[in-house]
């Protein structure tokens, strides 16, 4: 059973989704740009045995979404709300699920406890330079050096329906076997009033994230950390060296790749929630 729940942090409310009960081995799913944790409301019901939770981080989905004038979008903050949020549901020790915009703020909450994360799995959450696609970050990069009208254009683009459909088309041989809900929903809630200027807060924020890295791979390294990556090889964002890199820092890590792009729970969900449960069940018994 999957439940639909609200929260208030730090004067936020925010939105998350929750199966199992306290007492079990948990895991937090964090979502990626430009979607929600509505991404994972396919893998949250193969979780049996566990404690799932998957918030709506700040400015995405059903949480709260105040414009950027009225607060400071940041990784830092994303990553603060959502220790709260585990904080105020007594969550001190999990397995963290990242996807794009979620794995930074995973990296963050493991930097900040090292002891409160106990395993990794990304699909397509970048941690290592290798794993930008430099054509398609381009935009980003010229934005963060400059925010000109002219850059910030390019970046609304991808705010646009097409934008959005690209992310989750591309790599994915059959797209007829993809649901058009998913974007037209993520469209949806990038269209509120104010919230393209959440988005290039973010895309601007996200020049934090690469000089954390080191950090992350020392913490993999010092605890050999297990990672499972199940990466979509044909991610326009982040290509599958970024999947091979965790490789170098803990012995215990998996790499699949997969025919598939950004999205990979849409095209390949049974496959990708299989292999989790495999490594759970090594990592993070329930018993």
């Amino acid at each position: 059973m999957v439940h639909h729940r609200y929260a208030t942090v730090e004067g936020r409310r925010l939105f998350y989704r929750e199966a199992g009960s306290a007492g079990m081995p948990a895991i937090v799913l964090l979502h990626g740009f430009p979607t929600s944790s509505f991404m994972f409301r396919n893998l949250i019901p193969q979780l049996e045995g566990y404690r799932v939770i998957a918030p709506d981080h700040l400015g995405f989905g059903l949480s709260d979404a105040p414009p950027a004038d009225e607060f400071d979008y940041s990784f830092d903050a994303l990553a603060d709300l959502t220790a709260g949020l585990l904080d105020q549901l007594g969550v001190t020790r999990y397995a963290i699920v990242v996807q794009d915009y979620g794995a930074p703020i995973g990296w963050r909450l493991a930097i900040r406890d090292p002891d409160a994360v106990v395993a990794v799995i990304s699909q397509n959450g970048n941690g290592y330079d290798e794993g930008f696609v430099a054509d398609n970050w381009q935009a980003v990069w010229n934005y963060q050096r400059e925010q000109s009208p002219e850059n910030a254009a390019a970046l609304r683009a991808a705010l646009t329906l097409e934008g959005i459909r690209y992310q989750y088309v591309t790599g994915v041989e059959d797209e007829s076997i993809l649901s058009p809900d998913t974007w037209h929903l993520d469209h949806a809630f990038v269209s509120r009033p104010g919230n393209a200027e959440v988005q290039l807060k973010l895309f601007l924020d996200y020049a934090t994230n690469p000089p954390l890295y080191p950090a992350l791979h020392e913490w993999l390294r010092s605890r050999q950390v297990p990672v499972l990556a199940t990466w979509g090889k044909y991610d326009p964002y982040f290509g599958p060296d970024g999947a091979r890199a965790f490789a170098r820092d803990t012995a215990n890590a998996e790499i699949h790749l997969f025919e598939g792009g950004h999205f990979l729970l849409e095209s390949a969900g049974d496959e990708v929630a299989a292999l989790i449960r495999e490594f759970l069940a090594k990592h993070l018994p329930t018993a």
